[in-house]
């Protein structure tokens, strides 16, 4: 009897080896997966304008690549992740767009896809100017109210940041 017991625990314990030992397999299998598609972005190639806007009014700035850049990073990226980029531009900046129009309509909407650099002038005359080429990212927006510094926005939190950026 006790046999039994010690055979069938034997094997409920390999048994049970041996499905921890492949779920943590999966996992890892799963992270090196997750590590490999977060590399496959290629960097963002420079824009092929040099132009400056200058931005003097409170505003949210939409920038986003040129045609010749974003042929470029097309060309440089898989279909899958390109598609995704854009995707995602897509939907955040309508998402930040909306945000804007409902909540802060008296904010200036500035889209912009053929300036490099941005230069904001707040109302003590002292400026910041971006180089959107040094941004990583293919689009997103800047926002500013010419009192603080402009902040770029995470547009997937674009509610909540622009309430601590327009209200405080």
């Amino acid at each position: 009897m006790t046999a039994r017991y010690l055979c069938a625990f034997v094997i409920i314990f390999f048994m049970t080896a041996c499905n921890n030992f492949s779920q943590k397999e999966k996992n890892r299998i799963a992270s090196q997966q997750h590590k490999e598609i977060s590399r496959e972005y290629i960097a963002k190639p420079p824009s092929s304008f040099e132009d400056t806007l200058t931005i003097k009014t409170a505003a949210a700035v939409f920038f986003k690549p040129d045609s010749v850049q974003l042929q470029k990073i097309k060309e440089v990226n898989k279909p899958m992740v390109f598609a995704s980029l854009t995707h995602d531009c897509h939907f955040q900046m309508r998402f930040a767009r909306n945000e804007l129009s409902k909540n802060y309509p008296k904010i200036k909407i500035i889209n912009t896809d053929n300036a490099r650099y941005l230069l904001f002038v707040k109302d003590n005359k002292s400026d910041t100017c971006i180089d959107l080429n040094k941004n990583n990212d293919i689009c997103g927006v800047y926002i500013f109210n010419k009192l603080k510094n402009p902040q770029l926005l995470d547009m997937t939190n674009a509610d909540t940041e622009l309430e601590f950026y327009f209200k405080k």
